[in-house]
């Protein structure tokens, strides 16, 4: 007992790896958003406003430099989300009434859909790392071998944290709803609010009130803060404003991941430790 997640874990890799057409997509969507979207909209910005060189002194990043902790928090964002949907599938083919019936702890079947959604996020992460740095995204300039390992090993961090979070919210939500299709309506009902209230592609002063307020208590947000520490610097210029993200930002928001992830889990539990087998 205790390792019963790994049968979960690699059930629903093997899933991920047999529909050729579902591993193509997840993998290529996001190239596919920082090739086209990206760069046309790094074009039109980096146009848009002059001279574009910022204070003497500060680094000055393009506007797809800017936008790819967007993408990258965007691709974590619906991949996590969707990925929950598996336990859908599991419950209308009557694979989770053998699940929550077997002497497996509940918590297992939790810890396996999750470790598989993480897998996943890294997985594309890493692809779009890897093509951003074939664009000439300026990503990582002027760091020496170990600051580079410091970097990656930060940003993989904030990737684990911000995919547990939402594979747990992910998770809930597939539970408790019976319809697939209302499960699908309530993840797409909250991706797009979570990625348009954020900072994935603009500056947060630009929002509006509202919405900048409901920017700072979006994981998304804090997520894309320790994105860019990580992978551009402390201190930027671009799209017009100063970025300077000092080392409490980056613990503040690494302590909010934190806090989002327990609640989450612990409200995933519940809802587990509560479902009732049926038929």
């Amino acid at each position: 007992m205790g390792a019963e997640f790994v049968t979960v874990f690699w059930r629903d890799m093997l899933k991920f790896w047999r529909f050729k057409s579902m591993l193509f997509a997840s993998l290529i969507q996001p190239v596919l958003w920082l090739a086209l979207f990206g760069i046309a909209m790094s074009d039109y910005f980096d146009g848009l406003i002059p001279g574009g060189g910022g204070p003497e002194g500060m680094l000055s990043v393009d506007y797809l430099t800017f936008m790819l902790a967007g993408v990258v928090a965007m691709t974590i964002l619906f991949t996590t989300m969707y990925g929950g949907i598996s336990l859908q599938l599991d419950k209308m083919w009557g694979l989770m009434k053998e699940m929550l019936a077997s002497p497996m702890p509940r918590s297992q079947i939790l810890a396996g859909i999750s470790l598989s959604g993480l897998v996943k996020s890294l997985l594309q992460v890493f692809i779009i790392m890897v093509f951003a740095l074939v664009l000439g995204v300026q990503i990582f300039t002027d760091h020496s071998i170990t600051e580079g390992m410091v970097a990656v090993g930060g940003i993989l961090l904030f990737v684990l944290l911000f995919a547990l979070g939402l594979m747990f919210v992910s998770s809930i939500i597939s539970m408790k709803l019976e319809s697939h299709e209302g499960a699908q309506a309530i993840i797409t009902l909250l991706t797009l609010p979570l990625f348009f209230a954020s900072n994935a592609l603009y500056p947060i002063a630009t929002l509006p009130t509202a919405i900048k307020a409901i920017s700072y208590v979006n994981p998304l947000t804090h997520f894309i803060v320790g994105m860019r520490y990580f992978s551009i610097g402390p201190e930027f210029y671009s799209f017009g404003t100063e970025y300077v993200y000092s080392t409490g930002d980056l613990i503040t928001s690494l302590v909010y991941l934190v806090v989002f992830d327990v609640l989450m889990f612990l409200l995933a539990l519940r809802v587990f430790q509560r479902a009732k087998v049926v038929g």
